[in-house]
């Protein structure tokens, strides 16, 4: 069968996989679309097993929060360079992959090949078309959920999608003033990175730990025995102030703590921080 260019526009209509890997998968499939379609999902497999220990360190994070803000999902897909992340298809293929993840529980990145996306295709399947497309390693890396019992969930991605961030509060609801102070948190966390909501989440042992590095230092300093204490117990001071989220300093308002602001009269109006979830792009 004659390959046209007809036929060729068809097919990529249909896949956006590039001219001329269209017009071979038509001269493999003898002119048959439906078949072509399957060698170009083929080669998308083909090429994500051969590029299997490449770096995949690029991509997107992507949040999404259901219509009564009770559960809430990050996600993080992976590609090799920022051009591809940056692309249409690419960041089509992880809004619909992060669409079909918000509507189950899972959190095993593993397991959603079979979930079935918007356009009514499965993952696995838009994963082999977008392979075919780019030619580059993608992956769905990490999947992270919140889901709120009695309080609510923001939403963060910071610009250039490479921090996404899930806050979970408790004390108010999902209107304009909480959402705003929702979306606020969140993007407290996206710059500030706490490790935790308050100091008494961290172990003993890390206080522990903690201490015992700042004596040495301050042995080391040549500090006189009788005040390493009080300077140990200081610089755990400004440990807890840099990690705990409630004690960092806000970032929209440098004469406030974030436990002030969820205090206070106007902005939280005794609001409680259950829980946030950060993804960093290509983080270990």
């Amino acid at each position: 069968m004659e390959i046209t260019s007809e036929l060729i526009k068809r097919l990529r209509e249909k896949t956006g996989a590039g001219m001329m890997d269209c017009k071979r998968a038509l001269e493999a499939s003898n002119g048959e679309i439906d078949q072509a379609i399957e060698f170009l999902r083929k080669k998308g497999a083909a090429l994500a097993q051969k590029r299997a220990d490449r770096s995949a360190k690029e991509g997107v994070i992507v949040a999404r929060v259901s219509p009564d803000a009770r559960h809430g999902i990050l996600i993080e897909v992976n590609c090799e360079t920022d051009f591809v992340a940056k692309s249409e298809d690419f960041v089509g293929f992880a809004n619909l992959v992060a669409d079909a993840i918000a509507g189950v529980t899972t959190t095993d990145a593993s397991s959603v090949h079979t979930l079935v996306a918007a356009n009514g295709k499965s993952v696995g399947d838009l994963l082999s078309d977008i392979l075919a497309k780019v030619g580059e390693k993608i992956e769905i890396r990490r999947i992270r959920r919140i889901d709120a019992t009695n309080g609510f969930i923001s939403s963060y991605v910071h610009l250039g999608a490479k921090i996404g961030v899930l806050v979970e509060l408790e004390g108010t609801g999902p209107d304009e003033a909480g959402a705003t102070l929702g979306r606020n948190i969140a993007m407290q966390v996206a710059a500030m990175n706490p490790i935790v909501v308050s100091r008494d989440q961290i172990s003993a042992e890390m206080v522990a730990r903690e201490l015992e590095i700042y004596k040495t230092q301050a042995t080391n300093e040549g500090k006189p025995s009788q005040i390493i204490e009080r300077i140990a117990q200081g610089k755990l001071e400004k440990f807890y102030e840099e990690v705990c989220l409630t004690e960092q300093t806000y970032i929209k308002d440098s004469g406030k703590t974030i436990k002030e602001i969820l205090a206070g009269p106007v902005e939280g109006k005794g609001v409680t921080i259950q829980r946030f979830e950060r993804l960093h792009l290509g983080e270990e």
